[in-house]
């Protein structure tokens, strides 16, 4: 909810201005210390195509999927962690 006292110039710049970017930012800051992830997860966080993710796997570039049952994959947090420190170009 935006403040109703600023004029509306301010309003736009302030909502409008460019993101900074911090340490804290990187993808692995956003993922729980332990756990699952879906394939919309993973690629929500790592930006390839679905296709480039299934290719990346089948060449062993990426983690292997876990299949919890005949329609549900899903990805170790702690492999995901794992190859985007191995990838470098995080800190996290």
């Amino acid at each position: 909810m935006t403040d109703c006292s600023l004029p509306l110039a301010t309003v736009v710049a302030t909502t409008n201005a460019p993101k900074t970017r911090n340490i804290d930012s990187t993808p692995a800051a956003f993922l729980p210390e332990v756990g699952f992830l879906r394939q919309s997860q993973v690629l929500a966080i790592i930006p390839i195509s679905k296709s480039t993710l299934w290719r990346r796997i089948r060449a062993g570039t990426f983690p292997r999927p876990i299949k919890l049952s005949a329609r549900v994959t899903v990805w170790r947090v702690e492999d995901i962690r794992s190859w985007i420190a191995r990838q470098g170009l995080f800190d996290g």
